[in-house]
């Protein structure tokens, strides 16, 4: 006998409508889609019920792993403790973000990222996560152990995509050297003169490493079938270098500019849903609202705060007009499905995974009530 269940009396936000109805899950997938009340099941009493959110970038695993500097946590226990938040804000699908080219910023060994990621696969394999989990390679081409580290993941199936970024000072979102400072010299704890050096040596880092690998990296991809994302472009000439590279995802664009000749040249652009919330760029680059009021955004990350995208979702769909709710779900559901290749999930339609979130919202900020991944609630 087939597994079933029923979703009843819900406000169910379709692709381009919300409707009140029910849903049948039958072994996983949704089954039916029915408006009115049907006979039994979970009664939703009015909340929303939104396809699982689609992840896309979140650099939240490293901090459970390593909370404070020189302090390491069981690997499979910071995994689990980073699905429980993943999962408990609504995200069903997750590509988490695993740094490739280790700076100073970094506390940790390339092994040690290959350890976490160990983790996740083997907590993947014994059925502990409740989020489905792939990876994400943050490729910090301007350093000089980039291309070793990406060849701890030759073969691994579970990378989705891949980004090149570069954050020596004078590049993309550090252009303005005293924002730079103000992150990295607080950060760091660096005297005025260590700060000069450590510039001093990070451009010229950047100076003799980005160039070849970001062209060994695309190639890569390419023949592994990775989709790429360029980070941070600033500039026309950086999206037609992205499009030449074969990038199909702009992360982070921190000019209007920039956003604008991604989304002409057909490339997803990504935000963060941070953000949106706070109304700027904590690097006072160019708002997230912005380009959502100018039609140039298509996919939100949580980035460093797993709830703020479902919070943004909500937000957005409160504060800037024209902005329908079903519009804000298609920016943290169907569109970083699409970019990623995930064509069974991102859409509450017949036939795809039953991949849902009930929804209430109070005080505007939206309660996610219960999660279930592939019928099964796993929140």
């Amino acid at each position: 006998m087939s597994a079933e269940l029923i979703l009843n009396n819900a406000q169910i936000v379709l692709e381009d409508d919300v409707i009140k109805g029910s849903v049948l899950i039958r072994d996983g997938k949704i089954a039916d889609i029915s408006t009115g009340t049907a006979t039994g099941g979970e009664d939703f009493a009015g909340d929303y019920l939104i396809p699982g959110l689609i992840e896309l970038h979140t650099d939240h695993l490293e901090g459970h792993y390593s909370p404070r500097p020189r302090v390491r946590w069981n690997p499979i226990a910071a995994v689990l403790a980073h699905d429980a938040q993943i999962a408990s804000s609504g995200i069903t699908t997750v590509l988490d973000a695993l740094r490739i080219g280790l700076d100073r910023d970094a506390d940790m060994s390339a092994g040690e990222i290959r350890k976490l990621a160990d983790a996740i696969e083997d907590s993947v394999q014994q059925d502990r996560l409740r989020a489905d989990h792939y990876f994400h390679l943050r490729c910090e081409v301007s350093v000089a152990d980039c291309l070793d580290g990406f060849h701890y993941f030759d073969n691994d199936s579970r990378v989705r995509l891949a980004s090149l970024m570069d954050h020596a000072p004078g590049q993309r979102q550090f252009v303005d050297l005293e924002t730079y400072s103000y992150y990295y010299q607080r950060k760091l704890k660096l005297s005025d003169l260590e700060f000069n050096v450590f510039c001093e040596e990070r451009m010229e880092e950047s100076a003799r490493h980005s160039a070849p690998h970001r062209k060994a990296i695309s190639e890569l991809c390419r023949e592994r079938g990775i989709v790429l994302a360029s980070h941070d472009d600033a500039t026309t000439a950086h999206v037609d270098e992205a499009v030449e590279q074969g990038i199909r995802v702009a992360e982070f664009p921190t000019t209007l500019e920039a956003a604008a000749a991604s989304k002409n040249a057909g490339l997803a652009v990504l935000m963060g849903a941070p953000n949106v919330v706070r109304g700027g760029s904590h690097s006072g680059n160019v708002s997230a609202r912005e380009l959502v009021e100018h039609g140039h955004l298509d996919i939100l990350s949580s980035d460093y705060i797993p709830f703020s995208l479902i919070q943004s979702t909500f937000f957005l769909s409160d504060v800037v007009e024209g902005i329908s709710l079903p519009d804000a779900v298609r920016l943290v559901t169907k569109n970083p499905a699409e970019a990623v290749g995930f064509d069974d999930r991102g859409v509450i339609e017949v036939g795809k995974r039953a991949d849902l979130v009930r929804v209430r919202v109070d005080e505007h900020i939206p309660v996610v009530r219960t999660v279930w991944r592939e019928g099964r609630r796993v929140v």
